[in-house]
């Protein structure tokens, strides 16, 4: 469990620090996730990116300072699939400005 929580740590400050080298103003949001029980896979319903497997924290970037809709569904098995919807907003011109900043998304899953 540590080793997969360094890795999506090292993950997370790769991405944020190769998206700080674009010529455009890059902005960031930042979003904490958790499920009860910890371990569920999140995917992005947008793409249907896989953002990594709870607890997480997981960068968004954007060229502007909007705020984003972002709807998220947690799979874990034996337990009840699960979406939910939050607002990102990028607003932060820096990764750790952002991280320092992090929303908190939490879901209780029930049992099949």
């Amino acid at each position: 469990m540590k080793t997969q929580k360094r890795l999506q740590t090292i993950f997370f400050w790769t991405t944020a620090l190769l998206l700080t080298g674009c010529g455009a103003q890059t902005h960031y949001g930042v979003a904490t996730i958790s499920s009860t029980p910890e371990g569920a896979e999140i995917i992005n319903l947008k793409d249907d990116s896989n953002l990594g497997s709870t607890p997480a924290q997981v960068l968004f970037t954007s060229e502007d300072k909007d705020s984003e809709r972002v709807t998220i569904q947690f799979v874990k098995p034996g337990y009840r699939s699960k979406i939910t919807s939050f607002n990102i907003n990028n607003r932060h011109e820096s990764p750790e400005a952002a991280a320092a900043a992090a929303i908190d998304v939490s879901v209780e899953l029930e049992k099949e």
